[in-house]
């Protein structure tokens, strides 16, 4: 980082809200090259701005200043005004005051700087598909901020570079591997991390003796669903889908909450019979459980992110709550994911 103190010119009333700025050191760079015989355009095209640009700049100071900074003399082009040298004259002796008096404090400043970039935790953006081992892994390990947002979705955002991670679960190699071919065109570096089971989450007792999805087209069941472009939603639409079911006539299948942990609460409440979700929280809440299908959970991020050591140990975190939980199994193996990307 480069830091200086430079002057700077300001003009307008007090009441103005937009008052004009002139960065000096600019202006006398620009009056110096006019001093040494460059033209106004050969000077506007060494600044980086349009002739027009620097003209109009030149007026308002002039305005600003109540005196010429340019005579403009009919075959000799512009020369600078006895005003414009006693201005480059002022600001040459102020920049070497400067530097020579706010060395060691423009030191200081960069140092101070310097020390609060130590001790400033960046926080990662991290979109994640709703998952306890997640939240539990994030709230430990510190220094990411967690959304959580359908596997879909967290994809998109990341691809769009509104997140710096995205976590998803995927229960077939085919559509691992299609989201695979495309986070790597884009330069994503993919991790799984744990696999976990999904299935139906039922009240104590299986009161209304549910034993597979077919039996989720009982009339009088009510079945609350997961919000459309959550992986859960997806692996449950395959699985009707495969199974020849016609969603519409499931009562309930339009009701839709946005994690787990949502729910298992509904059916407690018994605003709900039964509903998708993970073995974890079927079990954390004294619910019934019947599998459906085993998934694997997949970390995604930029190249940034992937070498930064808060990954490492968010992973390490994940991978050591998985192994411990009902219902995970922790990934770390490439082999044991053969043939997933």
């Amino acid at each position: 980082m480069r830091i200086q103190i430079r002057p700077t010119l300001i003009f307008g009333n007090k009441a103005s809200k937009d008052p004009a700025i002139i960065d000096l050191v600019w202006l006398t760079d620009l009056l110096k090259d006019i001093d040494k015989g460059k033209t106004l355009v050969s000077a506007c095209k060494k600044a980086g701005l349009s002739y027009r640009n620097v003209w109009q700049k030149l007026n308002d100071v002039e305005v600003a200043l109540g005196f010429k900074l340019m005579d403009r003399v009919r075959g000799h082009g512009s020369q600078l005004s006895e005003y414009a040298k006693y201005l480059i004259q002022f600001i040459d002796d102020f920049d070497e005051k400067t530097r020579r008096l706010g060395q060691s404090s423009l030191l200081h400043l960069e140092e101070g700087f310097a020390q609060f970039r130590v001790k400033a935790t960046k926080q990662w953006r991290f979109a994640s598909s709703s998952d306890p081992i997640i939240q539990k892994a994030v709230f430990d390990i510190g220094g990411f901020e967690l959304s959580t947002a359908g596997s879909g979705e967290a994809l998109e955002r990341l691809l769009n570079y509104e997140v710096d991670m995205a976590g998803f679960h995927v229960s077939d190699p085919l559509s691992s591997k299609i989201i695979a071919k495309r986070l790597h065109k884009e330069g994503m570096e993919i991790f799984p991390v744990m696999t976990r089971v999904q299935g139906l989450m039922i009240a104590k007792g299986n009161p209304h003796n549910i034993t597979n999805t077919k039996d989720l087209l009982k009339p009088h069941l009510r079945f609350i669903n997961r919000q459309k472009g959550s992986g859960t939603r997806l692996l449950l639409d395959t699985i009707l889908t495969k199974e020849g079911i016609d969603f519409k006539k499931i009562k309930g299948y339009e009701h839709e909450e946005f994690t787990h942990s949502a729910i298992a609460t509904a059916i407690l409440a018994k605003k709900a019979d039964v509903g998708m979700g993970v073995k974890s929280i079927a079990m954390e809440n004294g619910l019934d459980f019947i599998q459906l299908k085993e998934e694997i959970f997949f970390l995604a991020m930029g190249e940034e992110l992937a070498a930064n050591r808060d990954l490492a140990k968010l992973i390490r975190k994940i991978r050591s709550l998985s192994a411990d939980t009902p219902g995970y199994k922790s990934v770390g193996l490439k082999r044991q994911i053969a043939g997933w990307l």
